[in-house]
């Protein structure tokens, strides 16, 4: 099974949860679920989370969308990395 493990460094923590939370059906309907979602210790406003994948594509293309990074700007990532793993 692919998963997608990603990091986000972000302006605010609760701001970016919300907007996260909200776009829900839209990871759903680019065939990624949600496994795990973690806070940092160190850094409370880093994100670690881990979806699995449908269609590698699919993932490619959700998170490669012009308005994806559009999202990510109003919902405060700063940077962000991720890897498809299986």
């Amino acid at each position: 099974m692919i998963r997608m493990i990603c990091r986000n460094r972000l302006r605010d923590f609760a701001e970016w949860k919300s907007i996260f939370d909200s776009h829900s059906s839209a990871h759903h309907e680019a065939g990624l679920s949600l496994e795990h979602l973690w806070r940092g210790i160190a850094d409370p406003n880093e994100a670690f989370f881990i979806f699995t994948v449908a269609d590698i594509d699919e993932a490619e293309a959700f998170i490669s969308a012009p308005d994806a990074a559009e999202t990510g700007r109003k919902a405060g990532v700063l940077d962000g990395d991720y890897w498809f793993v299986e």
